[in-house]
């Protein structure tokens, strides 16, 4: 698996070996472990400008996800041909946004951004093989988008 961390952002002090690490180890344990992952961490002005352009609705948010795969129908698994198609897509985390309700809700940080990731990885995967459209628990927690 190749993981791509990139933070984009200032607005929250990030050790991103510790989000590796357990991004690794999430991979593992779902089984996506030949898999490649973008992970970009993003403030709240980049979050506001991705959710208003992708999903028109111009606030802050905790996850964005583009998946590489698009074209699945639910309860379908992509039928890889190439090596360049052992991708999932990228995952935008609006760290800024997750830290501040972090704070609010009195959670670890990085147990919040680990969280978020091993959530929605595995609904993601669990929604494509079974068909439903399952959401993360902690949406209502930490997020304002539906």
């Amino acid at each position: 698996m190749a993981l791509v961390i990139r933070n984009l952002q200032r607005a929250v002090p990030l050790r991103r070996a510790r989000l590796r690490r357990d991004c690794q180890v999430l991979s593992q344990i779902l089984g996506l472990g030949h898999f490649d992952l973008g992970l970009i961490c993003v403030d709240n002005q980049r979050m506001r400008i991705l959710n208003g352009r992708y999903r028109e609705q111009e606030a802050a948010t905790d996850v964005l996800s583009f998946p590489f795969h698009q074209d699945l129908r639910p309860g379908d698994i992509p039928k890889l041909l190439h090596q360049d198609e052992y991708n999932l897509g990228d995952i935008f985390l609006g760290v800024e946004y997750i830290h501040k309700q972090s704070q609010v809700y009195g959670q670890d940080f990085y147990n919040v951004l680990t969280m978020f990731q091993r959530e929605f990885n595995t609904l993601q995967m669990f929604n494509i093989l079974t068909g439903a459209s399952l959401k993360p628990l902690t949406q209502n927690i930490f997020s304002t988008h539906t």
